[in-house]
């Protein structure tokens, strides 16, 4: 089984000593010999971090600020994110405080749809995918996962570490995988396995966002996802992508949690917010009947 840390915060200024608590639960150690490093937050729209739908760039200037203390100032770092189909980097890093934060901490902001890639053909369950794979991640000597805990479209139900890294894809047009989603999120995590998940759980959305003050972390995002499904009141069992994802070798649906009780966040966590589940299948359908270039959604 493998470790998952749950740390509980209570303002903004415990982010960072959240996360170094959270990574010392599971007994990681950075590694100090490395030269670049990949970060990928979850930038899903232009939502702010308020929503509880994307990663606070002050979680992330947090991470950064411990990764330099504890490896090198000088590390090379890459915030990494793709263009989507009602989303462009351009536009999301600007709006969401990623240009800024780029620009305070000397780090680089990647829009993984305009790296070079190479091509891989992978297989998850009876699905095969051609996938291109960024450069920019491949040559990372570290890559580190910053995810949401979200309830999401359609039946895979949960979005957080595994769904993150789907994110990295850098084909613009991802609503095109939507018919065989669960096998192309774990193919994406087995072509593209990052080394650490730490979750961004400070403030989740629900049926109104609310601040649950979690910090979480693991090597395996499989635990830390069956965990994360726990907190949101989901059975894993019932998250075949996640059951896939186990059975595909990413890690372990069973876990050892390390830190606060699980109970305590599962309490606090808002329940399921039917209205942004109502828009997330109505944008489905838009897509599938081929408006989405007709309303700029493409």
């Amino acid at each position: 089984m493998s470790l998952v840390s749950l740390v509980k915060i209570r303002k903004e200024a415990e982010i960072k000593k959240g996360i170094t608590d959270a990574l010392d639960l599971t007994q990681y150690k950075l590694p100090t010999n490395i030269k670049n490093i990949v970060i990928k937050p979850n930038l899903c729209y232009y939502w702010d971090y308020t929503t509880g739908q994307t990663t606070d760039p002050k979680f992330v200037a947090a991470l950064i600020d411990l990764i330099r203390e504890r490896t090198t100032p000088t590390v090379d770092i890459s915030i990494v994110e793709s263009d989507a189909s009602a989303m462009k980097c351009k536009y999301a890093f600007k709006m969401l405080g990623y240009e800024k934060l780029a620009a305070d901490y000397k780090v680089k902001l990647v829009n993984l749809s305009q790296d070079p890639y190479e091509t891989a053909q992978v297989t998850a369950g009876k699905q095969s995918f051609n996938l291109m794979i960024p450069k920019t991640i491949q040559k990372a000597d570290l890559k580190i996962n910053v995810p949401k805990i979200k309830y999401t479209m359609e039946n895979i139900k949960l979005t957080c570490a595994l769904k993150n890294i789907y994110g990295c894809n850098p084909y613009p047009k991802k609503y095109r995988y939507h018919s065989r989603l669960g096998e192309a999120i774990v193919a994406i995590n087995k072509a593209l396995k990052f080394d650490l998940h730490i979750i961004d759980g400070n403030i989740v959305s629900g049926i109104q966002p609310c601040r649950l003050g979690l910090v979480m972390a693991s090597v395996d995002p499989v635990a830390i996802d069956a965990a994360a499904a726990e907190i949101a009141g989901i059975n894993p069992k019932t998250i075949k992508y996640l059951q896939l994802a186990k059975n595909e070798g990413l890690g372990n649906t069973t876990y050892i949690p390390k830190g606060e009780p699980i109970n305590q966040f599962k309490k606090g966590y808002p329940k399921k917010n039917i209205k942004n589940k109502l828009m997330n299948n109505a944008y489905t359908l838009v897509i599938r009947a081929g408006l989405g270039k007709r309303l700029g959604l493409e």
